[in-house]
């Protein structure tokens, strides 16, 4: 701790969320009572610390600041319940003591964060790969000595575990002195640049604290900035590192924050591994005598409790063995207390009996946890988010860290709204909501799989997606409008309009259709037009279940259809087998969006293009004889007409090649037809019977395709089918050998007749 003259100035090193520096700091501040708090945080929010006494406030929570123009550009710290930082700052404000930030605001640091970006955006890859990490965690260096295998077991051990001390600064203190002076490993010149400026802004605030008259200062800070804070350079220094610093606009706010989150190792998270061990730690720890042993007795018995919620038979007399274990193995390896691998060992050992699968379930729901912080209603916040939380009471859906599943009704007023609520978010792009489609239904129906799960980082989003509008519905509507005015893909307005439609976005429907009449009208990719089909007669078809004005899209459709049925036969002249292939399935689609539409005029324009179709001359293989199909399939075609056809397409004259492509084609997506009309069977039958053996082999790959498509009872039918038909010739070549005396046979009937006692004559 260092002393000013008459003013005393305590630096408190802590490790950030830890539950034992968070007991031991409130331990040393009851023995200080500081007048003025300065805490390692973001001066840009003195204005919320405030907040943090409020009842509503629930910790995990964040502070974030963030620019306004772009949000994406934005600095996030959390505090969980037993953070140090938050303790301390609920100590202060019970107290009325004056609490404040003291780190380089962010203001400046994300100005130079911006700036940065700004350099790198024209470097190849190579300038901008991730450098190599060259500074470390100080602690692994103490956790090596101590004989740990890291500085995370290391403080565990040490610091979380224990009670109530401060000796534990000082010892802290020094230690990362020595660290500091004797570190040799290479510097990074930007992060040493950057750790040096918050230094020197962390003195300054020190220093107006002083000025202030504040007699009795308490600077709570990460264990890493105790040197610099303890032995001050000139204050001509700090103003000369701090000097013209680039500035930029933020604002603050307090966002709800998961541990989860806090287990990320990046940012200012710490990469906390084990949140709620820490959690447990801090409610649990220096409670009773034997606070150690409270502490581990209690956690086993949280996880008895998980596995027998989870069906797993768990007895007190596991729980019992499974202490005396961890504690038998803390004491081998000389550790006053079982940390969370001797705990684990133990659970694995007694009570899973070497199976460490339940272990996952413990990490999600245990050490890990599913809290979701919350913040009052008074803490300042975008009118966006403040309507989506409107939104999420209205429609009853509480915004969880956990995944929930939903199966919505959409004939049920209130899952109709959560349907609307989750599609204007998606747009959006805030995924609070997955949409997964039913086994056994297809997306359009009235029902809906949602699995909900919120996300801190949707704090950003929500930002970003603020410049829209203040309310879900008007933001969503402009940057639907955005999105139309920027593509000119008909496809993209499609399926625009599909999702605009299923948020219940009216306002913007009118929109969408001009537009993509506009675009539409333009085009002359008849492909890019089969594709909007299919989305937009999904629209009309399952419109009326959500309550949507699909009509609007009919008018577009029909024109739509018109143009395809023009400009179809002229698009599917000269193709390839590949680019054939691939109009076969745009044509299946309008196919079947077509008859959805239960139109007749629009399906008679349609099945016209698809006869010419099937009886153009010098058409793809494969298109003939998929067209051909579908026109028997609607019974356009008798199947005297198709076989007809397939026999003039199968005939010696015709390649062998085009006659299987033509073959692939008509038996798209079903054999069922061979094994019904056996007229068609035969032609096929014949076909393959005349093919040569070098014939064979070059159209089998083409054939196999074909059958492979089939599905295994279809195939194994076929087989049959064919073994039958071999017998058959091959009995009746037997039956009529060449020097059959028929007359001589004839002789033979009479006296057949009478032996069998039957009077007709043959």
């Amino acid at each position: 701790m260092g002393k000013n003259s008459q003013q005393q100035i305590s630096i408190f090193g802590i490790r950030h969320h830890g539950p034992g520096s968070a007991r031991s700091l409130i331990h040393a501040l009851r023995q200080l009572s500081p007048d003025c708090l300065l805490i390692e945080g973001p001066p840009d929010a003195d204005e919320l610390i405030r907040l943090a006494h409020d009842p509503a406030t629930e910790p995990p929570v964040a502070l974030m600041i963030y620019h306004p123009d772009n949000p994406k550009l934005a600095a996030f710290y959390p505090f969980a319940e037993f953070s140090p930082e938050w303790q301390a700052i609920r100590f202060g404000l019970e107290r009325d003591i004056p609490v404040r930030f003291m780190d380089l605001p962010q203001t400046h640091q994300l100005a130079l964060q911006q700036e940065r970006l700004s350099d790198t955006a024209d470097m190849t890859p190579e300038e901008t790969s991730e450098p190599e990490k060259i500074h470390e965690d100080p602690l692994n260096r103490i956790a090596q000595a101590a004989g740990y295998g890291d500085g995370e077991d290391w403080w565990d051990h040490i610091i979380e575990q224990r009670t109530d001390s401060a000796d534990v600064f000082a010892a802290l203190a020094e230690a990362m002195t020595v660290f500091r002076k004797e570190n040799t490993l290479p510097k990074d010149e930007n992060y040493l640049l950057s750790e040096a400026r918050r230094e020197a802004y962390m003195r300054k605030t020190i220093r107006a604290a002083q000025k202030e008259n504040f007699k009795n200062i308490a600077v709570v800070c990460g264990a890493w900035h105790t040197p610099a804070l303890e032995n001050t350079p000139p204050v001509k220094e700090d103003n000369e590192i701090l000097k013209a610093l680039p500035k930029i606009k933020v604002q603050s706010t307090w966002v709800p924050w998961t541990y989860q989150r806090l287990t990320y190792s990046s940012g200012y998270g710490a990469g906390v591994h084990s949140p709620g061990w820490y959690r447990h730690l801090w409610r649990y720890g220096g409670k009773g005598s034997d606070t150690r042993t409270h502490i581990i007795s209690n956690w086993l018995v949280r996880i008895a409790r998980l596995m027998r919620r989870n069906d797993l038979d768990i007895s007190t007399a596991h729980v019992i063995e499974t202490m005396r274990m961890a504690e038998t193995l803390a004491a081998l390896r000389s550790r006053p207390l079982p940390g969370l691998e001797e705990i684990s060992e133990a659970l694995i050992s007694v009570m899973f009996f070497g199976d460490s699968f339940p272990m996952r379930l413990i990490e999600k729901e245990l050490l890990i946890g599913s809290r979701l912080g919350k913040i009052p209603a008074n803490a300042p916040t975008l009118p966006l988010q403040r309507d989506i939380e409107l939104q999420q009471k209205a429609v009853k859906l509480k915004a969880l860290a956990d995944t929930k599943d939903y199966d919505l009704d959409l004939r049920k007023p209130i899952d109709r709204s959560r349907s609307h609520l989750l599609h204007r978010l998606l747009l959006l792009d805030i995924p609070w909501g997955e949409l997964k489609q039913s086994g056994q239904r297809q997306k359009g129906t009235f029902h809906e799989i949602w699995v909900l799960q919120w996300k801190p980082e949707f704090a950003i989003s929500v930002a970003e997606a603020s410049v829209w509008g203040n309310t879900v519905e008007t933001a969503a509507c402009q940057r639907v409008a955005e999105t139309a005015r920027d593509t000119r893909q008909p496809g993209v307005l499609a399926e625009l309009i599909n999702k605009v439609l299923l948020a219940d976005l009216s306002a913007a429907v009118h929109r969408l259709i001009v537009r993509l009449n506009e675009i539409a009208s333009l085009s002359n990719d008849v492909a890019e037009m089969m594709n909007v089909i299919p989305p937009l007669v999904n629209v009309m078809r399952y419109g009326d279940v959500r309550a949507t004005d699909a009509e609007m899209v009919r008018p577009v459709v029909f024109n739509m259809l018109t143009r395809i049925c023009i400009s179809l036969p002229g698009a599917c002249s000269s193709l390839d087998n590949g680019a054939a292939g691939n109009m076969l399935k745009k044509i299946q689609n309008v196919h079947n969006a077509v008859r959805l539409i239960q139109d007749d005029e629009k399906n008679e324009e349609w099945l016209r293009v698809i006869s010419q179709l099937a009886d153009t001359d010098r058409m793809n293989g494969i298109l003939a004889g998929f067209c051909c199909r579908l026109m028997l399939d609607t019974e356009r075609f008798t199947a005297e007409d198709a076989a007809t056809r397939m026999s003039l397409a199968l005939s010696s004259a015709n390649d062998p090649v085009t006659a299987a492509g033509w073959s692939e084609g008509f038996l798209k997506g079903s054999g069922m037809i061979l094994l019904h009309d056996n007229r068609l069977w035969q032609v096929l039958d014949d076909w393959v019977r005349a093919l040569s053996e070098d014939q064979f082999k070059a159209i089998l790959p083409l054939i196999r395709r074909s059958f492979a498509l089939f599905t295994e009872p279809e195939r194994r039918q076929i087989g049959e089918k064919a073994r039958l038909s071999m017998e058959t010739k091959t009995v009746r070549v037997a039956e009529t050998p060449a020097d059959f005396n028929r007359e001589r046979a004839e002789k033979v009937i009479p006296v057949l007749l009478q032996l069998l006692g039957s009077e007709k004559k043959i």
